[in-house]
């Protein structure tokens, strides 16, 4: 990331403390009935808070995924899971990849993305109490990006995942590693580790970012938050699910990777 990167607009930095109130609160819920409903609240102005927090997620995660995956991208059918307002939409777009679906826990989240037109299917799902709803091998890749935290997408979730992912697809996933997380992150690589030691999926890369998101309070980061430029961390992981067979691929072929 570019120093540029961490400067903001005059009217993005009066908004700023507003918004690291709210990005805070949010992150401090656990439950997942009272997440979804300050979602539908903060679904208007998502968006432009993100923006402010310079929230690099989206754009990173896409392109980890975009690396892994060859051939025509406008071929690759793609599932966003946690959707939110669109924003990993909008960086598969800017790649080529045009057949994207979404499924998301909060309605009013749904109606603005449905509002960019980028996606060819909406669902709404609760990614844990619910499973996905789309068959068993659907997808050449799935994404989720910004909802595997405590309160939102529980690890016990993560092979709903796999299931509707073509074998041999991707599933590209991310969560942030501040020290209030470290605990759910720890939980969510043992059920990675679990998967990969079953035969179910391999690692291809895990990258790790210094530069997430500005931190809303030092208790996020754990350190002076000036350590960090006021970021901050997260992580991209990248899974390749197991073939049907020997060199039998049951969707667009994948680019070997090593860890970044």
């Amino acid at each position: 990331m570019t120093s540029s990167a961490g400067r903001m607009t005059r009217e993005e930095a009066g908004r700023l403390p507003q918004v690291l109130a709210r990005v805070g609160a949010s992150h401090g819920i656990t439950d997942l009935a009272c997440k979804l409903r300050f979602y539908d609240d903060w679904a208007p102005e998502y968006d432009q808070d993100v923006a402010a927090l310079k929230y690099l997620a989206p754009r990173l995660a896409v392109d980890c995924l975009s690396r892994a995956l060859r051939g025509p991208p406008h071929d690759a059918l793609i599932l966003d899971v946690a959707c939110g307002t669109g924003l990993v939409a909008v960086e598969l777009q800017a790649r080529g990849f045009l057949q994207v679906q979404g499924v998301d826990g909060s309605p009013e989240m749904l109606k603005q993305a449905q509002a960019r037109g980028l996606y060819h299917r909406l669902s709404l799902c609760a990614l844990g109490p619910e499973p996905l709803p789309n068959p068993e091998g659907t997808f050449d890749a799935v994404i989720i990006v910004g909802a595997l935290s405590e309160g939102q997408v529980p690890c016990s979730a993560i092979p709903e995942l796999l299931r509707v992912t073509k074998p041999g697809g991707l599933v590209c996933l991310t969560t942030r590693t501040n020290p209030s997380n470290l605990p759910y992150k720890e939980a969510l690589e043992a059920t990675f580790d679990s998967l990969e030691q079953a035969g179910a999926w391999q690692r291809l890369v895990t990258q790790p970012v210094d530069h997430w998101e500005l931190a809303t309070s030092e208790q996020e980061t754990g350190l002076d938050t000036c350590a960090n430029d006021g970021f901050i961390s997260g992580i991209i992981y990248l899974y390749r699910k197991q073939e049907t067979a020997q060199g039998e691929r049951g969707g667009l072929s994948v680019q070997p990777l090593g860890d970044h």
